[in-house]
């Protein structure tokens, strides 16, 4: 597709005041054409066969047939990009339909209609010009067993993950393939809107051998842990200057700065890191559209750590890794199956 072309959509949900929100929203904004509506998702379904659109727009609470059994259903017999539109009350549901193959989500407002998330909504289905549509993929992993964290002590290595568009699955995909007994941990950098990181670190936990938790100010970095950064604040690394353990320190983004454009900050989570455990350092940068994380590697490879992005060939957008790999200072490029395996062989290097 051209970037000239409008982008067509079909927009599916059961309430005719946000269908008439949502296609002025995006007819108004002048790169997009609306061709079809669907309540529910058998009707759904039979208009994407017949309209082929290039994105679809998804409510995931319909009579008839539900969001969840539609997406199964297209990305089996017509895979083609899914932005959820989900309420902060079913945060759990959108995990599930992105483990199920939709591309995002977008959160309704509790208050005001959803003209008040325009901009996002808008940014989200333009990611879909990038998109590679052969990487959309069901990635859900098996559950673990739940893990017993043993003793925090201090890791021997540590690995720095930054991802956006199409990182929960990556990430579920990447942390569920870790060795649990790796002398490391883990820190994380999704962008993800504020309400829904608890969740989702609740969700990663289940299909990983780690223990995964959303980072708390002051936390303790320990090998065998994940933690992941809330939604709408900053994860930076620290070493405590009065007992030398390493630390986890949470800001806010600061209004009209540079680290407000990524929040949480790949670039801010990536230099803080390369800052307090040189050398013994991983960062790794995954599927997303942007640059934020590039800065980030440069500092990781300067401070004397190895830096990895994801291949063109398994991210789903590859704006981060390309913008990433254009600094120079990424040791090497591997396909999402393979970067599990070359962090657990840095984690065991003496």
């Amino acid at each position: 597709m051209s970037g000239a072309q409008r982008l067509r959509v079909l927009l599916v949900d059961d309430s005719a005041l946000s269908l008439g929100e949502l296609q002025r929203i995006l007819e108004t904004a002048g790169d997009f054409e609306v061709v079809g509506h669907a309540r529910d998702g058998e009707q759904a379904l039979r208009e994407v066969m017949v309209l082929r659109p290039d994105a679809i727009l998804l409510d995931l609470q319909m009579p008839r047939m539900d969001g969840f059994t539609f997406l199964r259903l297209l990305m089996a017999r017509r895979p083609t990009p899914v932005i959820v539109l989900s309420s902060n009350s079913r945060r759990a549901d959108v995990f599930k339909s992105l483990e199920l193959g939709a591309l995002d989500f977008v959160a309704k407002p509790e208050r005001g209609g959803l003209e008040t998330v325009r901009d996002e909504l808008l940014a989200k289905c333009g990611v879909v010009r990038g998109l590679r549509i052969e990487n959309l993929a069901n990635r859900a992993r098996p559950d673990h067993e739940p893990v017993d964290p043993g003793p925090l002590v201090e890791p021997a290595r540590l690995a720095v993950i930054g991802a956006s568009t199409g990182g929960p699955q990556a990430l579920q995909e990447l942390l569920g393939s870790l060795p649990g007994d790796l002398p490391m941990a883990v820190l994380v950098a999704q962008h993800m809107p504020e309400k829904f990181t608890r969740a989702f670190a609740e969700r990663l936990g289940r299909t990983s051998a780690f223990t995964v938790a959303e980072a708390v100010d002051g936390d303790l970095v320990a090998s065998g842990r994940v933690l992941i950064a809330p939604g709408g604040r900053h994860l930076e690394l620290q070493r405590d200057r009065a007992s030398g353990t390493l630390r986890v320190a949470l800001a806010m983004p600061e209004a009209g700065g540079a680290s407000g454009r990524y929040c949480p900050s790949i670039d801010r989570l990536f230099t803080s890191a390369a800052l307090a455990m040189p050398r013994r350092l991983c960062g790794v940068v995954l599927t997303g559209m942007g640059i934020d994380g590039a800065a980030g590697v440069q500092a990781v490879k300067a401070a004397g750590g190895f830096t990895i992005a994801e291949s063109e060939m398994t991210a789903v957008i590859y704006g981060m890794p390309r913008a990433a790999v254009a600094t120079g200072s990424v040791d090497v490029s591997l396909g999402l199956s393979e970067i599990a395996g070359r962090i657990a062989a840095f984690a065991r290097e003496g």
